[in-house]
């Protein structure tokens, strides 16, 4: 089931799982060595895919200035391949073009996943960046794309 919430509203177990796919991604398979807790984590919404205790699929969405953002997109290695991952990102902008309409989305795209948000109406800019070990590509979603 998909979950979008806040942190105050997540139960402990909810939580868990999310943070759990992010370090499982984040820190051990793609082994970037960071704080994987932040203060965005305090105001951002959490949206997952949770199923019998899991997070499958999960990402963060804020605002930052006059744009939205989000980050730590992750999809759980047994379910890559499955379609959760285009799933997110409908879900992603969905609730973006409904709590904040006509809003830039801009994103740090890690390079191997530009081509997905280039399906999703992204489109780069600049070049590319190494952050925290890994080579990110900026990428804007202008207001009214679909």
């Amino acid at each position: 089931m998909w979950v979008n919430k806040e942190i105050d509203e997540l139960t402990a177990r909810e939580f868990y799982a999310m943070e759990k796919l992010r370090i499982d991604t984040f820190v051990l398979e793609q082994k970037r060595n960071y704080h994987e807790l932040d203060e965005i984590d305090l105001v951002a919404h959490h949206l997952a895919y949770l199923e019998e205790g899991q997070c499958l699929a999960y990402a963060r969405i804020f605002e930052k200035a006059d744009t939205i953002h989000f980050g730590r997109v992750a999809t759980a290695l047994s379910a890559r391949g499955k379609g959760y991952g285009g799933q997110l990102l409908k879900e992603i902008l969905s609730f973006c073009d409904n709590k904040w309409p006509n809003r830039l989305i801009e994103i740090e795209a890690q390079e191997q996943v530009v081509g997905l948000y280039e399906k999703f109406g992204f489109e780069s800019v600049g070049e590319l960046f190494v952050l925290e070990g890994t080579p990110h590509q900026k990428m804007v979603r202008k207001p009214g794309v679909r």
